[in-house]
């Protein structure tokens, strides 16, 4: 009797250190997802910057906002923000304010004050400013961190002086853009600058990259650096137009662009958007009305994704299947990402073109199938707040989220894994920020 007790007693015990260990086990896997939206204060007339957050259920996709969250974002007009890897780090890049104090900055009417401000990310998500830093060139827009983490791009619309644009894309280019780059310290995070290795013909060595005038965006992908620009100069931001690729070289090892091919690569297109990489192919988003034929009918659409493979020297091929029709009921597509299983594709869309209808923001979902070409997700226009900046898919892989400029909120949809179709939370699907947002980003880490 007593040795029955005796080993009652050790089984207990053992399944009470079962269980303890599994719990721990399962805490130190377990996965925490949180969102960051940068955007500006509501109602401000400097155009103040803020980083709101939020901590993501991963049962419901229901957001709850960090508590010591939103903080400022270190200036104004904040555009683009990343995360390093492991996320110690988040950088934000503030655009600042032209004259009229607003951030429609342009090479006529530049921005003051642009800056890139660094924070700490804690444990609970929260964010603390450590320092600034200044890019080599006027009004930046775009950042990127490089695939090793050690390295980080920041495109600028304005280059800081013609000298640069004639010794590296040509005699006769007395205006381009360019792209500075930063180190990043691992231990600290802070950023130094990386200089370019070509010097001048005078012997001059750049603190910068040029690259053509009219920047729209720029995309790290295969050992190369593209930029997107228009052939027309740009009156207003964000700029748009794109028609044209220029790549570049890039070295992760030391940060140096290197010309592969010193000529622009016509894209045979006028209103380029943006150009991603998703699912290991180059997407340019093009807002132009196209013609498509299907089955004997013509049909006009408002937007058009043109699908790239890498070629030689940084040149794009054409993917077989040629290019893709965007939603017929929306427009002005303005991002796109695949999710993690690389079988849908969601675009962005800001706005709608239908005669009569108020414009409507819209999320076009994509089945992505290997020949390449896409089909459309049944219901595949799916609702999303006012002029959505941005795409993001949660850690879990359940969850896709916007963050909107027009009518300041971030909205979360539920992702079918079978069928693709975003279909709204169980729980609320629409959250208000403190002003108009700019861009989102996702933060997953083991605790």
């Amino acid at each position: 009797m007593k040795f029955k007790k005796f080993g009652k007693a050790l089984l207990t015990g053992a399944l009470s250190v079962g269980v303890i260990f599994g719990a721990s086990s399962c805490i130190q896997s377990y996965t925490v997802g949180y969102l960051y939206v940068t955007g500006t204060v509501t109602a401000t007339p400097n155009s103040t910057g803020i980083i709101s957050g939020f901590r993501i259920d991963h049962n419901t996709g229901q957001l709850r906002m960090i508590r010591t969250l939103p903080v400022s974002s270190g200036g104004a007009n904040p555009v683009r923000a990343v995360l390093t890897n492991g996320s110690r780090f988040l950088y934000v890049l503030n655009r600042g304010t032209n004259s009229a104090g607003n951030g429609d900055c342009t090479t006529a009417n530049p921005c003051q004050g642009s800056n890139i401000a660094q924070f700490a990310v804690g444990g609970n998500g929260s964010l603390t400013f450590q320092q600034t830093f200044f890019t080599q060139g006027i009004n930046p827009f775009r950042l990127a961190l490089d695939p090793t983490g050690n390295f980080l791009l920041v495109l600028d619309h304005d280059a800081p002086s013609s000298v640069g644009c004639q010794a590296m894309l040509g005699t006769g280019v007395t205006s381009c853009a360019d792209v500075t780059i930063f180190s990043i310290d691992q231990t600290t995070g802070r950023l130094s600058l990386v200089s370019n290795a070509q010097a001048t013909a005078a012997g001059i060595q750049l603190t910068y990259f040029p690259v053509p005038a009219n920047p729209v965006d720029f995309l790290l992908s295969g050992g190369f650096l593209l930029t997107l620009s228009s052939g027309s100069p740009q009156a207003s931001f964000p700029y748009t137009g794109g028609s044209q690729v220029f790549p570049y070289s890039y070295s992760s090892t030391s940060g140096q662009l290197t010309l592969s091919q010193n000529t622009t690569q016509k894209l045979g297109i006028n209103e380029g958007n943006a150009i991603v990489n998703a699912a290991s192919v180059i997407y340019v988003l093009d807002n132009e009305p196209i013609t498509v034929t299907a089955n004997g009918n013509s049909m006009t659409v408002n937007s058009q994704i043109l699908p790239f493979n890498m070629g030689s020297n940084g040149a794009l091929q054409a993917q077989t299947g040629g290019i893709i029709p965007g939603s017929q009921t929306s427009s002005n597509p303005i991002y796109l990402i695949s999710e993690s299983k690389s079988t849908f594709i969601y675009v962005a869309n800001q706005g709608s073109n239908i005669t009569g209808q108020n414009p409507q923001s819209t999320i076009t979902g994509y089945v992505l199938h290997t020949s390449p070409s896409f089909q459309l997700v049944y219901n595949a226009d799916f609702g999303t707040g006012s002029s959505p900046q941005c795409l993001v898919e949660d850690p879990s892989d359940q969850f896709i989220y916007t963050a909107n400029q027009g009518d300041s909120t971030v909205t979360g949809r539920v992702v079918d894994p079978n069928s693709g179709v975003l279909n709204p939370m169980k729980v609320a699907s629409t959250y208000s920020l403190g002003g108009p947002a700019s861009w989102c980003l996702m933060d997953g880490r083991t605790n």
